[in-house]
Protein backbone atom coordinates (compact mmCIF):
# COMPACT_ATOMS: atom_id res chain seq x y z
CA UNK A 1 0.00 0.00 0.00
CA UNK A 2 1.07 3.57 -0.77
CA UNK A 3 0.00 6.87 0.75
CA UNK A 4 -0.52 10.30 -0.78
CA UNK A 5 -0.62 13.40 1.41
CA UNK A 6 -2.43 16.34 -0.19
CA UNK A 7 -0.60 19.50 0.86
CA UNK A 8 -1.21 22.04 -1.92
CA UNK A 9 -3.76 24.38 -0.31
CA UNK A 10 -3.13 27.84 1.10
CA UNK A 11 -4.99 27.27 4.37
CA UNK A 12 -6.65 30.68 4.19
CA UNK A 13 -8.71 30.06 7.34
CA UNK A 14 -5.42 29.82 9.24
CA UNK A 15 -3.85 32.98 7.84
CA UNK A 16 -2.48 33.93 11.25
CA UNK A 17 -0.12 30.96 11.04
CA UNK A 18 0.07 30.12 7.33
CA UNK A 19 0.96 33.45 5.74
CA UNK A 20 4.32 31.99 4.72
CA UNK A 21 3.83 28.33 5.56
CA UNK A 22 1.74 25.41 4.26
CA UNK A 23 -0.82 24.32 6.84
CA UNK A 24 0.67 20.84 7.03
CA UNK A 25 3.96 22.34 8.20
CA UNK A 26 2.50 23.75 11.41
CA UNK A 27 4.19 22.39 14.51
CA UNK A 28 2.12 20.38 16.94
CA UNK A 29 4.09 19.39 20.02
CA UNK A 30 7.45 19.98 18.30
CA UNK A 31 6.70 18.08 15.08
CA UNK A 32 4.89 19.24 11.96
CA UNK A 33 1.53 17.77 11.04
CA UNK A 34 3.06 16.19 7.93
CA UNK A 35 5.99 14.78 9.92
CA UNK A 36 3.54 13.18 12.34
CA UNK A 37 1.64 11.63 9.43
CA UNK A 38 4.84 10.27 7.88
CA UNK A 39 5.93 8.72 11.19
CA UNK A 40 2.51 7.15 11.72
CA UNK A 41 2.40 5.74 8.19
CA UNK A 42 5.92 4.30 8.59
CA UNK A 43 4.98 2.73 11.91
CA UNK A 44 2.04 1.00 10.19
CA UNK A 45 4.33 -0.39 7.48
CA UNK A 46 3.58 2.14 4.72
CA UNK A 47 6.88 3.55 3.46
CA UNK A 48 6.01 4.49 -0.13
CA UNK A 49 4.66 7.98 0.45
CA UNK A 50 4.05 10.87 -1.92
CA UNK A 51 3.26 14.49 -1.10
CA UNK A 52 1.47 16.78 -3.53
CA UNK A 53 2.66 20.33 -2.89
CA UNK A 54 1.37 23.69 -4.07
CA UNK A 55 1.46 26.76 -1.84
CA UNK A 56 4.95 27.40 -0.41
CA UNK A 57 6.13 24.10 -1.86
CA UNK A 58 9.77 24.78 -0.97
CA UNK A 59 8.89 24.59 2.72
CA UNK A 60 8.02 20.88 2.46
CA UNK A 61 11.18 18.81 2.20
CA UNK A 62 11.42 15.33 3.69
CA UNK A 63 13.86 12.66 2.55
CA UNK A 64 12.91 9.43 0.79
CA UNK A 65 9.49 10.59 -0.38
CA UNK A 66 8.02 11.16 -3.85
CA UNK A 67 6.91 14.71 -4.67
CA UNK A 68 4.34 16.04 -7.10
CA UNK A 69 3.32 19.65 -7.55
CA UNK A 70 -0.01 21.28 -8.29
CA UNK A 71 0.94 24.41 -10.21
CA UNK A 72 -2.71 25.51 -10.20
CA UNK A 73 -3.12 25.28 -6.42
CA UNK A 74 -4.54 28.82 -6.37
CA UNK A 75 -7.51 27.94 -8.57
CA UNK A 76 -8.10 24.23 -7.89
CA UNK A 77 -9.08 22.01 -4.98
CA UNK A 78 -8.48 18.53 -3.54
CA UNK A 79 -9.47 16.41 -6.55
CA UNK A 80 -7.16 18.22 -8.95
CA UNK A 81 -4.37 18.10 -6.40
CA UNK A 82 -4.77 14.34 -6.11
CA UNK A 83 -4.78 13.90 -9.88
CA UNK A 84 -1.37 15.55 -10.06
CA UNK A 85 -0.09 12.30 -8.53
CA UNK A 86 -1.83 9.95 -10.98
CA UNK A 87 1.41 8.25 -11.97
CA UNK A 88 1.52 7.04 -8.34
CA UNK A 89 -1.77 5.15 -8.84
CA UNK A 90 -0.20 1.71 -9.42
CA UNK A 91 -0.98 0.17 -6.06
CA UNK A 92 -3.71 0.52 -3.46
CA UNK A 93 -3.45 3.93 -1.85
CA UNK A 94 -4.42 5.92 1.19
CA UNK A 95 -5.25 9.54 0.41
CA UNK A 96 -4.71 11.81 3.40
CA UNK A 97 -5.37 15.52 3.90
CA UNK A 98 -2.32 17.37 5.24
CA UNK A 99 -4.20 19.23 7.99
CA UNK A 100 -5.04 16.15 10.06
CA UNK A 101 -3.09 13.80 12.31
CA UNK A 102 -4.10 10.31 13.35
CA UNK A 103 -2.90 7.37 15.38
CA UNK A 104 -1.43 4.11 14.09
CA UNK A 105 -4.70 2.40 15.04
CA UNK A 106 -6.50 4.38 12.32
CA UNK A 107 -4.06 3.26 9.63
CA UNK A 108 -4.11 -0.33 10.87
CA UNK A 109 -7.90 -0.37 10.48
CA UNK A 110 -7.56 1.02 6.94
CA UNK A 111 -4.98 -1.60 5.99
CA UNK A 112 -7.09 -4.46 7.38
CA UNK A 113 -10.34 -3.31 5.75
CA UNK A 114 -10.50 -5.09 2.40
CA UNK A 115 -12.69 -2.91 0.18
CA UNK A 116 -12.28 -1.08 -3.12
CA UNK A 117 -13.36 2.39 -2.00
CA UNK A 118 -13.38 3.28 1.67
CA UNK A 119 -13.84 6.54 3.55
CA UNK A 120 -12.62 6.90 7.13
CA UNK A 121 -15.47 8.18 9.31
CA UNK A 122 -15.51 8.95 13.03
CA UNK A 123 -18.44 7.77 15.12
CA UNK A 124 -17.09 9.67 18.15
CA UNK A 125 -16.72 13.02 16.33
CA UNK A 126 -18.90 14.95 18.78
CA UNK A 127 -16.18 14.79 21.44
CA UNK A 128 -13.74 16.56 19.14
CA UNK A 129 -16.35 19.13 18.15
CA UNK A 130 -17.10 19.91 21.80
CA UNK A 131 -13.41 20.57 22.37
CA UNK A 132 -12.90 22.62 19.22
CA UNK A 133 -16.08 24.67 19.24
CA UNK A 134 -17.75 24.14 22.59
CA UNK A 135 -20.78 22.88 20.67
CA UNK A 136 -21.78 20.24 18.13
CA UNK A 137 -23.99 22.09 15.64
CA UNK A 138 -21.22 23.87 13.77
CA UNK A 139 -19.25 23.19 10.55
CA UNK A 140 -21.31 20.14 9.67
CA UNK A 141 -21.65 18.08 6.51
CA UNK A 142 -23.85 15.13 5.70
CA UNK A 143 -22.70 11.52 5.77
CA UNK A 144 -25.32 8.80 5.55
CA UNK A 145 -24.60 5.10 6.07
CA UNK A 146 -27.20 2.47 5.19
CA UNK A 147 -26.75 -1.29 5.05
CA UNK A 148 -23.01 -0.94 5.55
CA UNK A 149 -22.47 1.50 2.69
CA UNK A 150 -22.21 5.28 2.42
CA UNK A 151 -25.21 6.48 0.44
CA UNK A 152 -24.50 10.21 0.44
CA UNK A 153 -21.99 12.68 1.86
CA UNK A 154 -20.67 16.22 1.66
CA UNK A 155 -23.78 18.40 1.88
CA UNK A 156 -23.62 21.38 4.27
CA UNK A 157 -25.84 20.94 7.31
CA UNK A 158 -26.99 23.22 10.12
CA UNK A 159 -28.10 20.49 12.54
CA UNK A 160 -26.39 17.38 13.90
CA UNK A 161 -29.67 15.52 14.37
CA UNK A 162 -29.23 11.98 13.04
CA UNK A 163 -25.64 12.78 12.00
CA UNK A 164 -23.88 9.67 13.25
CA UNK A 165 -20.52 9.95 11.48
CA UNK A 166 -18.00 12.59 10.43
CA UNK A 167 -15.77 12.45 7.35
CA UNK A 168 -12.16 12.50 8.54
CA UNK A 169 -10.11 13.26 5.43
CA UNK A 170 -8.67 9.82 4.64
CA UNK A 171 -9.78 7.74 1.64
CA UNK A 172 -8.65 4.21 0.73
CA UNK A 173 -8.63 3.01 -2.88
CA UNK A 174 -7.73 -0.46 -4.14
CA UNK A 175 -6.54 -0.83 -7.73
CA UNK A 176 -10.15 -1.44 -8.77
CA UNK A 177 -11.21 1.53 -6.66
CA UNK A 178 -8.66 3.70 -8.44
CA UNK A 179 -10.14 2.70 -11.81
CA UNK A 180 -13.62 3.64 -10.60
CA UNK A 181 -12.35 6.93 -9.18
CA UNK A 182 -10.56 7.90 -12.41
CA UNK A 183 -13.58 6.87 -14.51
CA UNK A 184 -15.87 9.14 -12.50
CA UNK A 185 -13.32 11.95 -12.72
CA UNK A 186 -13.07 11.66 -16.51
CA UNK A 187 -16.85 11.45 -16.93
CA UNK A 188 -17.31 14.62 -14.90
CA UNK A 189 -14.85 16.81 -16.81
CA UNK A 190 -16.27 20.19 -17.80
CA UNK A 191 -19.34 19.82 -15.54
CA UNK A 192 -20.20 21.29 -12.18
CA UNK A 193 -20.23 18.95 -9.22
CA UNK A 194 -23.78 18.11 -8.21
CA UNK A 195 -23.27 18.01 -4.43
CA UNK A 196 -21.42 21.30 -3.92
CA UNK A 197 -22.26 23.13 -7.13
CA UNK A 198 -18.55 23.89 -7.54
CA UNK A 199 -16.84 24.04 -10.92
CA UNK A 200 -15.03 20.91 -12.07
CA UNK A 201 -11.57 22.12 -11.00
CA UNK A 202 -12.87 23.39 -7.66
CA UNK A 203 -14.45 20.10 -6.60
CA UNK A 204 -14.10 18.70 -3.12
CA UNK A 205 -13.13 15.10 -2.43
CA UNK A 206 -16.66 14.54 -1.13
CA UNK A 207 -17.98 15.67 -4.54
CA UNK A 208 -16.33 12.87 -6.43
CA UNK A 209 -17.13 10.31 -3.73
CA UNK A 210 -20.77 11.35 -3.92
CA UNK A 211 -20.67 11.06 -7.73
CA UNK A 212 -19.21 7.56 -7.49
CA UNK A 213 -22.17 6.64 -5.27
CA UNK A 214 -24.63 8.31 -7.68
CA UNK A 215 -23.09 6.33 -10.54
CA UNK A 216 -24.03 3.12 -8.75
CA UNK A 217 -20.65 2.11 -7.34
CA UNK A 218 -20.12 1.25 -3.68
CA UNK A 219 -18.34 3.46 -1.15
CA UNK A 220 -17.86 1.92 2.28
CA UNK A 221 -17.28 3.54 5.66
CA UNK A 222 -14.11 2.70 7.54
CA UNK A 223 -15.37 3.39 11.03
CA UNK A 224 -13.10 4.71 13.78
CA UNK A 225 -13.79 6.15 17.22
CA UNK A 226 -11.59 9.20 17.79
CA UNK A 227 -7.81 8.82 17.33
CA UNK A 228 -7.50 11.87 15.06
CA UNK A 229 -7.38 15.67 15.09
CA UNK A 230 -8.12 18.29 12.44
CA UNK A 231 -6.64 21.78 12.11
CA UNK A 232 -8.91 23.99 10.04
CA UNK A 233 -8.78 27.40 11.72
CA UNK A 234 -6.51 29.56 13.88
CA UNK A 235 -8.70 28.66 16.84
CA UNK A 236 -8.32 24.93 16.15
CA UNK A 237 -4.56 25.23 16.29
CA UNK A 238 -4.57 27.19 19.51
CA UNK A 239 -7.23 25.11 21.28
CA UNK A 240 -5.80 21.73 20.31
CA UNK A 241 -2.20 22.75 21.07
CA UNK A 242 -3.20 23.96 24.52
CA UNK A 243 -5.41 20.93 25.10
CA UNK A 244 -2.47 18.62 24.42
CA UNK A 245 -0.25 20.70 26.70
CA UNK A 246 -2.85 20.53 29.47
CA UNK A 247 -3.33 16.76 29.18
CA UNK A 248 -6.81 16.93 27.66
CA UNK A 249 -5.69 14.94 24.59
CA UNK A 250 -3.83 11.65 24.95
CA UNK A 251 -0.94 10.33 22.86
CA UNK A 252 -3.37 8.65 20.45
CA UNK A 253 -5.20 11.96 19.85
CA UNK A 254 -8.25 10.98 21.87
CA UNK A 255 -10.15 13.61 23.84
CA UNK A 256 -9.99 12.76 27.54
CA UNK A 257 -11.68 15.97 28.73
CA UNK A 258 -13.18 19.02 27.06
CA UNK A 259 -13.58 22.31 28.93
CA UNK A 260 -15.06 25.26 27.06
CA UNK A 261 -13.23 26.01 23.83
CA UNK A 262 -12.75 29.67 24.80
CA UNK A 263 -10.73 28.74 27.89
CA UNK A 264 -8.15 26.99 25.70
CA UNK A 265 -7.54 29.78 23.19
CA UNK A 266 -4.21 31.54 23.65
Amino acid sequence: MKAIILAAGKGTRMGKYTENLPKGMLNFNKKTLIERQIETLYSAGISDIAIVTGYQADKINYDNLTYFHNEKYNTTNMIETLMCAKEFFNDEILICYSDIIYSKQVIDICINTKIDIGVVVDKNWKELWKLRYGKIDYDLESLTVKNGKITELGKNLTSSVNLEYRYVGIVKLSLNGIKTFVKSYNNQKGKRWEQSGKSFEQGYMTDILNKIISDGDFVYPIIISGNWLEFDTNEDYEILSNALKNGLIDENYNIVSHPSACSLQS
